[in-house]
């Protein structure tokens, strides 16, 4: 059969043969070694805490030094309207978070110099994107008007996120010189994710007022590109890495699901359906990839590690920390290229809480033996 070429300027997403493998491998890791997986325990789960007098807390981001960002809340009451206040956590768990800010606030994004971006409500009670003092000393600067909301930063100190209802690159000086990304020719569009190299992906509405995964042209000139579905009507990208694999979900034909989907960056419709879990949960999102194509998400209120193969061979996370313990994770929302991956789940006490996971090295050495008799198998045949 013969080999399919694709573009030298997509090499980044069609890695050579002997790269990819490895991207593969690191990704099922976790799934072909051990036959019990329940019986040991893959990583180490930290319960990050709240700020005093609070009860809930979430994860959002994670950068490759291990500081971790997202909120904390008072527990919510019926009919009550949250009131996070964006967060920097300790991730040994030892409590020793930081508020980042006084006002109703979440950190989305952290880079891997330690800056940090959100938003946060301003005197008058109106949402602007924001780069936190990461010592909470409150120096924070507001980078533009009303109405908006920064969800990344890279390690250029490069950021993105939405000014009203356009997707937007943001000056970090606050001076306002911010770059109005454009749409798919519709009237919205959002920026969610920034990767080093400066590529841009979100969502934008079409013509035809579908919102669909966009990566964006950073320069401004509308030069975006649709990423398709899984032949539904719409999709929504999450997050890219610095290889510019993009992950987010996509509606399948039925237009009755969601599904997490591994985007073709080209625009060409090659898209990847990751699936859901084994046990029905039809829904699913990926919400973050690292630099080793590593897929985290959630399906059915459960994180999920996902085959970037498409091949379903999808891993509950709560399979891979010690029953015993009581937790039960819900969303993992970011991993870092040590795989570490933070989130929220319910803690043994109930509540919604942060959540840190480390991988045991232990565990990662028999994986490891796992995977090399996985593959010896795999090349008999």
């Amino acid at each position: 059969m013969k080999r399919k070429v694709y573009p030298p300027d997509f090499w980044w997403i069609y890695p050579p043969n002997a790269w990819r493998t490895r991207l593969i491998i690191l990704a099922f890791i976790l799934a072909v070694a051990a036959p019990d997986r329940q019986a040991i325990a893959y990583y180490k789960i930290i319960d990050l805490g709240t700020l005093p007098g609070q009860e809930v807390s979430v994860a959002y981001s994670i950068n490759n030094n291990g500081q971790i960002v997202g909120y904390t809340d008072k527990h919510p009451e019926p009919l009550v309207p949250p009131n996070p206040i964006a967060t920097l956590f300790d991730p040994t768990g030892g409590g020793n978070n930081i508020a980042l800010c006084e006002k109703v606030s979440e950190a989305r994004s952290i880079n891997d110099n330690g800056q940090i971006v959100g938003w946060a409500y301003d005197d008058s009670g109106k949402r602007r994107a924001t780069l936190f003092d990461p010592t909470g000393g409150g120096q924070n600067i507001t980078l533009c008007g009303t109405g908006s909301v920064a969800w990344s930063i890279n390690n250029l100190g490069q950021i993105v996120g939405a000014l009203g209802n356009r997707a937007t690159l943001f000056d970090p000086t606050g001076v306002g010189n911010n770059i109005d990304l454009g749409t798919l020719g519709g009237t919205g569009s959002e920026a969610k994710s920034i990767n080093n190299l400066g590529q841009i992906v979100g969502t934008s509405t079409d013509s035809l007022g579908y919102r669909r995964a966009t990566l964006f042209d950073p320069t401004g000139s509308g030069n975006n590109i649709d990423l398709g579905t899984l032949d539904g009507k719409e999709s929504w990208a999450w997050s890219l890495n610095n290889l510019g694999q993009i992950v987010g979900q996509a509606e399948d034909s039925s237009g009755f699901f969601s599904k997490a989907t591994l985007f073709d960056p080209t625009g060409g419709g090659h898209n990847i359906d990751l699936g859901a879990l084994p046990d029905g949960r039809e829904i699913s999102l990926a919400y973050s990839t690292n630099n080793l194509g590593q897929i985290v998400g959630t399906a059915g209120r459960r994180a999920v590690l996902f085959d970037p193969t498409g091949g379903g061979n999808n891993i509950d996370l709560n399979t891979l920390i010690d029953p015993g313990i009581g937790w039960r994770l819900t969303y993992a929302y970011s991993i870092n290229d040590n795989s570490w991956i933070v989130g929220q789940g319910i803690n043994p006490d109930g509540y919604e809480r942060a959540y840190l996971l480390i991988p045991e090295p232990a565990s990662m050495a028999l994986l490891g033996i796992g995977i090399l008799l996985a593959t010896k198998k795999h090349k008999k045949h």
